[in-house]
């Protein structure tokens, strides 16, 4: 039993190690500022893949719309929505011009579908835009965000990126579970700010991605990423594996999102947040691993050696390293407060649903059918 433990020890201090050296690595990243510069290149396509998006659309096109003349068209990609989302984007484009509806139903064989939306959007864009910025329907942009994002692409010379956008969460509940998700990327992938190249440390974040598109069409990235439950990291990695730098920042309040409307639907993000693919290989079980060693089992572990352990080198030995992941986790959870627009109470009690989470990512990642708004997603391969 005592190996075993020690056992057990060694694999938490070694996994414990690379989580915080990564931590160290990222912590002094840059941010994606607000910009004055007057753009008139109409240089960007902006795609909005949607599907049964009435109810949160509206407020996205009208935030797009404000955006200056660097947009040369606004194009949402309908998957085959059976609400009312088609109609809102006609009312809309009526009013602005460069608002154009996509109907890209059915989605073919082999697709999932915001992936093939995407893909029809890419076939569909202005082959004289320079840049494809992904808007999600859950996003809401403030003014300054298309400049801002062509301003730091110029100025970087990066052509791929992602935002992190601000977070709101509906309800407590939601508090305590969407901050315990947003931490195990934290983890296993380290603090937004940087650029990687290795496809093991590309952070995205498909509801702000910005691609060159000469970028996406020579890569054929997104058609890559067809199968992919993570599309926007797949699509990342497809571009890091093509030598292309891929940035992931934070933002100075440039873009907001609601990316659940309750805790119930906030349930479904562990679909795509155990980020396996075909490029994850063993670090993307490795890292899920950093989650449920690192992140999770500490406190409870911690608990059970002051309640039951006895005063032995070995339960000292364990307390102690329980000890400092779990003032690991506390210092997260003071550093991901910036990332939420007015989190709820709960949020500060976010570490007791690390557990739970890390049992749903594992419950995801073993699961080969997936379904999302009551359409099956297709499997994954074998890996």
């Amino acid at each position: 039993m005592s190996f075993l433990v020690w056992t057990l020890l060694a694999v938490q201090v070694l996994l414990a190690a690379r989580v915080a050296a990564r931590m160290l690595a990222t912590a002094r990243g840059i941010s994606i500022g607000s910009c004055t510069q007057d753009g008139s290149s109409r240089s960007v396509t902006i795609l909005v893949p949607v599907l049964d998006e009435e109810c949160r659309l509206g407020p996205c096109l009208d935030a797009l719309r404000a955006q200056g003349e660097d947009v040369r068209e606004i194009l949402v990609v309908d998957g085959g929505s059976h609400d009312a989302t088609c109609a809102l984007v006609r009312a809309a484009a009526s009013c602005d011009d460069r608002i154009r509806l996509i109907e890209a139903a059915p989605v073919p064989a082999g697709w999932n579908g915001k992936a093939w939306n995407l893909e029809s959007g890419l076939r569909a864009s202005d082959a004289t835009s320079t840049l494809i910025v992904t808007v999600d329907a859950d996003v809401r942009a403030n003014p300054g965000l298309v400049s801002a994002l062509v301003a730091h692409a110029r100025k970087t010379g990066m052509s791929a990126f992602s935002v992190a956008a601000h977070q709101h969460v509906p309800d407590a509940a939601a508090g305590l579970l969407h901050p315990s998700m947003l931490t195990t990327l934290v983890y296993r992938f380290g603090i937004p700010g940087c650029a990687a190249t290795s496809v093991d440390r590309v952070q995205a974040n498909g509801q702000c991605f910005v691609a060159s598109r000469e970028l996406l069409v020579r890569t054929g990235a997104i058609d890559k990423a067809r199968d992919s439950r993570c599309e926007d990291v797949t699509i990342a990695r497809v571009l890091a594996a093509s030598g292309t730098p891929v940035g992931f920042y934070e933002s100075t309040d440039l873009v907001k999102t609601a990316m659940y409307e309750n805790w119930r639907e906030t349930l479904n993000w562990p679909r795509s947040l155990t980020m396996l693919d075909r490029y994850s290989g063993v670090a993307g079980w490795v890292g899920l691993l950093e989650v449920l060693l690192v992140q999770a089992l500490p406190p409870w572990i911690a608990a059970a050696l002051l309640l039951w352990g006895t005063p032995n080198s070995l339960d000292r030995a364990a307390l102690a390293v329980q000890g400092a992941l779990v003032l690991m986790r506390v210092a997260t959870l003071i550093g991901t407060r910036r990332a939420y627009d007015a989190p709820p109470a709960t949020y500060w009690l976010s570490p007791l649903a690390d557990l739970p989470v890390a049992i749903l990512l594992f419950a995801s990642a073993l699961r080969r059918r997936h379904t999302w708004r009551g359409r099956a997603l297709v499997p994954m391969e074998a890996r």
